[in-house]
């Protein structure tokens, strides 16, 4: 199972080129357990509302088709996910990681992002290059 960090589902979505060729080979080889945290919608809808992102008139339904599109199946984020993701050792600051990385050890998951400090954290894989 993979889970997509935020920026590989905005790349999948929209711009292609930006995933190296290992990163496209995983999407592909597990094309069928491809999943995202619905955490990922809050980051975008504030990537959206800073101007960081572009994605049209209604972003929302342009992440609800990428999910729709490319077969992922959205985690909720459950109170289980939101504890342990702040129990989690300081190394990265970021919540909508900490929220990955709580999601990806409840369910054993695979996280696919370029972030380097993802691997850090115990019972987490993480692949890019």
């Amino acid at each position: 199972m993979l889970l997509l960090d935020t920026h590989v589902l905005i790349w999948l979505a929209a711009d292609l080129s930006q995933l190296p060729e290992k990163a496209k080979s995983a999407i592909r080889f597990h094309a069928a357990e491809l999943h995202v945290s619905a955490i990922t919608s809050l980051e975008i809808s504030l990537l959206v509302k800073n101007g960081k992102l572009s994605w049209g008139n209604d972003p929302l339904a342009f992440y609800k088709r990428a999910v729709s599109h490319h077969g992922l199946t959205e985690i909720p984020v459950d109170a289980e996910i939101a504890w342990n993701s702040a129990q989690l050792p300081p190394i990265h600051r970021d919540p909508f990681d900490r929220i990955m990385i709580a999601t990806a050890q409840k369910y054993g998951m695979t996280i696919l992002t370029k972030d380097r400090t993802i691997p850090a954290y115990p019972d987490v894989k993480a692949v890019w290059e």
